[in-house]
């Protein structure tokens, strides 16, 4: 096998240069949309979600969500001390700044500067709930932490994992911590050993890592020789309501993990050397397996990274190696639980019972299968929608060429993420947090965006954001 350079990915052209009338642009890549299709994906997003929510409240119906649903969360209307701050960004997103600087920044001061805005909109989302918008949130009993502070021997705790989860057990774990592998318990219990056990802390480190998705993102783009796209997508990765769940669970931090596994990938696709190539593969094995073993939803990150990977060598031959040894990286760290007393086979049976038992049986799966595409609406935004509709038919062709498109061949392999998560009915409710890993990968599609739609888009999700922060409180 000898792996193509970076350049066998070919790179997209800026979506503000010329086009042919055919739809494509000089190198035969898909174009932004008509403004009547995006203005109809928009339409489609806002219609979904306000029949879930007339729907959640007619006479007869619970679906158990609480007074807000579809969105799991209680009506609060407020203001606090990250009201301002957030409406500055917000004012900020209506300049032409984000799409200059995006443009304009060198790389590295490119991914510093996201990382570094993407923490500021985090934390002024949550400080609209003053310090405990962060530090609150995680303190909750049916969190990670309280557990994690109790935790003395980890290797009891790994042993001991299976039998702490059905609700008849003795001294069963809270229902987050039930309902993931002991990774997601593990990340807390390392961060109380180093000293930021507390709500706070803890809370300032999961945005933290919350914050470098859109990075992560930007670098398997770049990797796929698709930075000119990245660029112009990258406002929409940071400036977004999905920052309301980000700022503080621990699925934001599962969402980083994940994206940076994909980075992975796809560096190990395009590395100039076979043991390049396989260094990275590795990785992204033992990162697929640390995300395995954080929550039973990752997995379905597996689609994404197969993306990343096909995206560069095509369905040829010499993927197998590559796939060989992301599996051989994902055994390991499966083998290594299992070594320490956890196996995985046996303990999602039993956590799949529990959901059962729990309040799962009570939401009624005819609502929440299309119920829960309405949440996507509200947490990645309704561009996404629009987005999704300009890019429908370049995503099917994409399926068997992707080299052709990486970054549609990456946003693709989301949706058919989030679609196995759905009609799995594992995830009845609360999935603007639990899909925040798809998010970033399914806002991929605003690359189709025009340039006339990108500010009064952006503004829109970030007004969606501050609205839903300040009127609503949620759990995360």
């Amino acid at each position: 096998m000898t792996p193509p350079s970076m350049s066998a990915a070919r790179p997209h052209s800026h979506p503000e240069q010329s086009r042919s009338p055919e739809g494509c642009d000089p190198l035969g890549h898909t174009v932004p949309a008509t403004g009547r299709t995006l203005a109809g994906g928009c339409a489609v997003a806002v219609t979904l979600f306000v029949a879930a929510a007339l729907v959640a409240h007619l006479p007869g119906v619970d679906v158990h969500a609480g007074p807000a649903a579809p969105l799991l969360a209680a009506w609060s209307p407020r203001i606090g001390m990250g009201t301002v701050p957030a409406l500055a960004l917000l004012a900020w997103a209506a300049s032409p700044h984000p799409w200059i600087l995006a443009k304009r920044l060198s790389w590295g001061r490119l991914l510093l500067g996201v990382w570094a805005l993407s923490l500021a909109w985090m934390v002024s989302l949550a400080l609209v709930d003053g310090v405990d918008g962060i530090g609150a949130v995680l303190d909750h009993d049916t969190e990670y932490l309280a557990t994690a502070r109790a935790v003395d021997d980890t290797g009891a705790l790994v042993r001991s994992f299976t039998s702490r989860i059905p609700l008849s057990a003795n001294e069963n774990w809270p229902v987050h911590v039930a309902g993931h592998p002991p990774g997601a318990l593990l990340f807390f219990v390392g961060l109380t050993r180093l000293g930021l056990g507390s709500g706070l802390a803890a809370g300032l480190v999961v945005v933290a890592v919350a914050a470098t998705a859109p990075a992560a993102v930007a670098v398997t783009c770049r990797a796929l020789g698709q930075e000119d796209r990245v660029r112009v997508v990258l406002p929409f990765l940071v400036l977004g309501p999905f920052a309301v769940w980000q700022a503080v669970s621990a699925d934001a931090v599962f969402a980083a993990a994940a994206a940076w596994t994909v980075a992975l990938a796809a560096m190990a696709g395009t590395a100039h050397t076979r043991a390049r190539a396989l260094v990275w593969a590795a990785g992204a094995g033992v990162g697929l397996g640390g995300c395995a073993m954080m929550s039973y939803g990752l997995n379905l990150i597996a689609v994404v990274v197969l993306a990343a990977l096909v995206s560069t060598r095509g369905w040829h031959r010499d993927l197998a190696p590559l796939l060989a040894v992301v599996t051989a990286g994902l055994a390991v760290v499966v083998a290594g639980f299992v070594v320490a007393g956890f196996s995985y086979w046996e303990a999602y049976p039993v956590l799949h019972q529990r959901y059962w038992n729990g309040l799962a049986s009570a939401r009624p799966a005819w609502y929440w299968l299309w119920a829960n595409v309405a949440l996507v609406a509200v947490s990645a935004g309704p561009i996404l929608f629009a987005a999704l509709a300009a890019s429908g038919r370049q995503m099917k062709n994409v399926v068997a060429r992707p080299r052709e498109d990486p970054v549609l061949a990456l946003a693709t392999a989301a949706v058919v993420a989030v679609a196995v998560a759905d009609v799995s009915l594992m995830s009845k409710a609360e999935v603007e947090r639990i899909w925040l890993p798809f998010v970033p990968w399914l806002l991929l599609t605003t690359a189709l965006v025009p340039v006339r739609w990108r500010r009064p888009a952006l503004v829109g999700q970030a007004v969606l954001g501050l609205l839903v922060q300040t009127l609503v409180v949620t759990p995360w």
